[in-house]
This record gives C-alpha cells, sequence and structure tokens, in this order.
C-alpha cells in the first residue's frame, strides 16, 4: 500500500462540479492500493499517517501531528500511484488492486483513520476528480508498506 501524504493549508476535491471534500488545515493523502495488500498493512499505515510529526511547533521543528495542530485529513483513492514506467512511455498500472481488492482496504484504511478522532473528508473511489492542494512548506512524504516493513 502506498501513500503520498501532503501536508495541506487548504485541499478539496471536487466530483462533477461539485466540491466532494475539503479541509481548511491538515494532510491531503493519496492512497494506492497493491494486489497483496492486507488489512493490516491498511491499519499500519493508517496509524503512521495520523501519527506523523510534519507540522511545525514553536521552535519551528518538525513535531507536531495532524491532531497536535487541530487538523484534517483529506484521503483520495490513487491507483496511479502503482504506475509502472520502466519500460515504454506508457505507465502500466496491472501492480494496482482491482476495485473488488481495493474498496474494502481503501475503507479499512479510512475507518481507521476516522477512529483517531481526526475529521477525515475524502473523494470517491474510481471517480473522475479535481484535487485541489495548497501544501504547505512544501512538504510531500512517500510511505510504501513494502519498504517500510522491509
Amino acid at each position: 500500500m502506498r501513500a503520498l501524504i501532503q501536508r495541506a493549508k487548504d485541499a478539496s476535491v471536487t466530483i462533477d462540479g461539485a466540491v466532494h471534500g475539503s479541509i481548511s488545515h491538515g494532510l491531503l493523502i493519496l492512497l494506492g492500493v497493491c494486489e497483496g495488500d492486507t488489512e493490516a498493512e491498511a491499519d499500519y499505515l493508517a496509524d503512521k499517517c495520523v501519527g506523523l510529526r510534519i507540522f511545525t511547533d514553536e521552535n519551528d521543528k518538525m513535531n507536531l501531528s495532524c491532531a497536535n495542530v487541530g487538523g484534517g485529513l483529506l484521503v483520495v483513492s490513487q491507483f496511479t500511484l502503482y504506475g509502472d514506467c520502466r519500460k515504454g512511455k506508457r505507465p502500466n498500472f496491472m501492480r494496482a488492486a482491482r476495485p473488488e481488492t481495493a474498496i474494502p482496504l481503501y475503507e479499512r484504511f479510512l475507518e481507521r483513520c476516522r477512529a483517531s478522532g481526526l475529521p477525515v473528508e475524502t473523494g470517491e473511489f474510481g471517480a473522475d476528480m479535481k484535487v485541489s492542494l495548497i501544501n504547505d512548506g512544501p512538504v510531500t512524504i512517500w510511505m510504501d508498506t513494502a519498504e517500510m516493513r522491509g
């Protein structure tokens, strides 16, 4: 499972011209699910994202989590995080999980994030979405459970 986390001053996702989810301060999490991912990985990654200390404290050090700063999460499904560009110029998405596998794990990730008490907004799995972001910093972090568990 992969997550691209961006510290946001403001983020929203629009579907068919209407705002579907938005946060004014917090984390935009683009989430990709791979074939073979498990509920344990969804839980692990959600906990890592929720506890990630990438907000600055009074000494301008990245010491605070989203909860510490009263932020929210905007989680958007993103199968293209598993695009393989090693051959040719057109990405191959064969490693991305099919919807019947990905949707339950995406929902598990959301459940775990909501259980933290943080406000959680979402996109819509499989929809054509327009994502807007004012990246704060900019701060962008990449997490991949396959690399993290080594």
